[in-house]
Formats: C-alpha cells, sequence, structure tokens
C-alpha cells in the first residue's frame, strides 16, 4: 500500500522550521486536526463530567470517544482504557496496587533492555513489601532479549514480568507473546511498556498476551498524556488510592482528579489521523489502523535500510540497533567525538538526533554506554528521503 509522506508532512505545521527532525522517539510533532481538536474542545463549553450542561455533555462525549479511539488503537475495550498524566506514572500507579497483592519471598522480573519507567517503579513497590527482584539480561552483542532471556528467572513465586515491546534505547522488539506465555505458565502477570512500539506498529493487547499495557500519545503525534489498557475485568479485582467520594466504577476508580479533556480530544484525533494515513483502506477504525500501520511500517522500513546503508559507509561509527526485529531506531557513536558533540553538529546542519541514553539507563550500561551516551536517529510517519540525505551528509562531513 502506498505511502504519501508529503501528504502527512503537509498537515504538520511544525515541519514548515525545515529541520530534518529524527528525535520522534523523545516526541512527535503534531498534525493540525491534533490542533485543532485541542482548540475546539477548549473552545466550547466544558464542565464536569454529566448530562444535564452542554458543558458536561461535551466533557461526557470527550471522554467516551477517547476511550473508544485508544481501545481501537490497543486491541482492547474502552472499559478497560485508563487515562493518566503519563506513562511513568501509571506504572508507579500500577506497581504500588498490584504490590498490595504480594507477599515476603514473592518475585517480580524485570529487564536490562527496558525504559527505566519500567524498571524503577517495580523495584521500588517490590522493596516496599518485600518481594524479590530478579533481572532478565540481554545479549548485548545483538541487542536481542529472547524468551528464554526471561524464562531463566522465572519460578513458582514470580507475581509479575515487566518488558518492553520495542526498546526506545536501541529498537529491539521482543518476542512478546512468547514471553507472556512464559509468564502466565508460571502463574504471572505480564506488563508490557509499549511506548515506543505503539508509534511503529499496531498493538493487540490480546494478541501480545499482555494482562497490563501503557502506551503515551505524545509518541505518535497526539499530546502529552498516558494510557494504560488491561481487561475490565482484571481492573476490577485492583484497588488503587482513591479520594474517598470519588467513583469505585472502573476505570474511573484509576484516574486521580479531573482528567484533561483538551488533551483526550487531540488523542482522539491522532488515532484518527493514523487511520487515516491508510486513504485505500475501508472498514472499522481498527482495520484502517491496522492497514495503516502497515504502510507506516513498510515506509520507514525503507528509510531504515537507506540509513543503514549510508552509516556502513561511515569510518568510525558503531551501531548499537543490532536486532533482527526492530523499530527504526539506531543508536550510534563516532570514534573520538562525544556524542553530544556530533548531536551539536547535526544541529548546526538543520538535522535534529539527540544524544544520550533516554532513561534506559540499565541498557546504555550493558552496552557500555552509560558514561557517554550515544547518538539516537528515530523515524515517524512524516519523515522523508530528503530528510534522511541530509543526515547522511551531515554525518559524512564530520572530520575525525
Amino acid at each position: 500500500m502506498a505511502f504519501d509522506v508529503d501528504a502527512v508532512r503537509a498537515q504538520i505545521p511544525a515541519l514548515k522550521s525545515g529541520t530534518a527532525r529524527f528525535d520522534a522517539p523523545g516526541g512527535t510533532q503534531t498534525p493540525q486536526p491534533v490542533i485543532d481538536a485541542i482548540t475546539d474542545a477548549l473552545a466550547n463549553p466544558l464542565a464536569n463530567r454529566g448530562r444535564t450542561t452542554e458543558g458536561e455533555r461535551n466533557a461526557e462525549a470527550i471522554v467516551t470517544a477517547a476511550r473508544e479511539a485508544l481501545a481501537d488503537l490497543l486491541g482492547a475495550r474502552p472499559r478497560g482504557i485508563v487515562f493518566g498524566r503519563s506513562a511513568t506514572q501509571l506504572v508507579y500507579d500500577l506497581s504500588r496496587t498490584l504490590a498490595r497483592t504480594w507477599d515476603t519471598g514473592d518475585e517480580v522480573v524485570v529487564s536490562r533492555l527496558d525504559h527505566d519507567a519500567n524498571i524503577r517503579p517495580w523495584i521500588q513497590a517490590a522493596d516496599a513489601v518485600g518481594a524479590t527482584v530478579r533481572w532478565a539480561d540481554f545479549d548485548p552483542a545483538t541487542g536481542e532479549l529472547h524468551p528464554e532471556h526471561i524464562e531463566a528467572v522465572l519460578s513458582a513465586r514470580t507475581r509479575l514480568v515487566a518488558v518492553t515491546a520495542a526498546s526506545n534505547l536501541i529498537g529491539t522488539r521482543p518476542d512478546v507473546p512468547a514471553i507472556a506465555a512464559l509468564a502466565h505458565r508460571a502463574g504471572a502477570l505480564l506488563h508490557v511498556d509499549a511506548v515506543h512500539y505503539a508509534s511503529h506498529a499496531a498493538v493487540d493487547l490480546t494478541a501480545l498476551g499482555a494482562d497490563t499495557l501503557v502506551c503515551s500519545p505524545y509518541k505518535f503525534l497526539g499530546p502529552h498524556l498516558g494510557v494504560l489498557a488491561s481487561s475490565p475485568e482484571l481492573l476490577e479485582t485492583l484497588r488503587p488510592d482513591k479520594l474517598a467520594p470519588s467513583t469505585d466504577v472502573v476505570p474511573e476508580r484509576f484516574e486521580l482528579g479531573t482528567l484533561p479533556y483538551e488533551l483526550l480530544a487531540g488523542a482522539r484525533a491522532a488515532v484518527d489521523f493514523l487511520a487515516g494515513l491508510a486513504p485505500e483502506a475501508s472498514g472499522t477504525r481498527r482495520e484502517r489502523l491496522e492497514a495503516a500501520f502497515t504502510a507506516i511500517e513498510g515506509h520507514e522500513d525503507i528509510l531504515r535500510a537507506r540509513i543503514e546503508r549510508g552509516l556502513a559507509d561511515i569510518r568510525g561509527l558503531t551501531v548499537y540497533s543490532r536486532a533482527a526485529r526492530r523499530t527504526p531506531t539506531l543508536l550510534f557513536r563516532v570514534d573520538g567525538r562525544e556524542s553530544a558533540a556530533v548531536s551539536a553538529h547535526l544541529a548546526e546542519h538543520g538535522v535534529d538526533a539527540p544524544a544520550g541514553t533516554f532513561y534506559a539507563a540499565e541498557a546504555a550500561r550493558r552496552l557500555g554506554l552509560a558514561a557517554v551516551g550515544g547518538v539516537r536517529v528515530g523515524l515517524a510517519p512524516y519523515t522523508s528521503i530528503e530528510d534522511v540525505d541530509r543526515l547522511l551528509e551531515a554525518l559524512g562531513s564530520i572530520r575525525p
């Protein structure tokens, strides 16, 4: 299915600056329809949700539409969609809630491949109740996290496995369904960090085998907030801290305070924008999203291959994104150059590609990059061949 990158770019005002942007893993640029949806929500009457006044009805309609849209995006049900300030906040809330069901000697498995937001909350929750944390390693030579790496640290005492669906640092996409099968066989829940993954592939909560999953709309053309997806049945069994007068209905029992209606309107618009990126597709929004992500993956794979060929021709450049299945996310270092200096050089040439460890502290340490970090190049649906060529030209101008 053809992908019209020019049509996408025409709807994103920030790209008019002319900069070639490879910073999408840290947050994408915003399409005009998303901006308009946020503006429209704020320009019309809003109030606490209800059915009596216009403002109440507007708020109710925004929340309902946002839950339906994110459910379609994540292969979930609307009653299983929880909104929060960020994915990090939602994982902290979830970890503290689940920890109440753990006993001393129970075990939690975390992965060294993960962003710290899918490591530290689980470690801290386990420490608070006397549970044990067990670490699943990955192969630094290949960047692979195989199911057997998880299996090696499972036991009859494992209560939860936390794993990423795609590394935000090097792009590795572990076999999450196989990991889910292992976790469930051990009697554990599986929590999946899909923040990076949801930017590049169609997410299906059931197919992944995830019991809980988080993502962030600002990583896929939407506004800044977090989303947790689960089954309503699982959410019904959990008792989070909440205010006494607030509802105990699922999913609202997990949402603290009044929701940011304008951001929810923007998140719904982002999902609809994504669903429209395969204009030849028809059917339900979910079906159109699946077609769109197929087209997006095809577009991004072509550009990724072009970048990889170009990087291979640059002497003294080491690429750490090596897994067989990975997102279009490339981490590299240039011999004899600080990564921050390489990033600054690229910026001088109109290319945004940040340097650092990007909160993947354990993965960076395992790769030997804890002290120096790397330069990360991440693609988005709006990345063009011209962007790629400018990146490669700017990198080629670095002198030893």
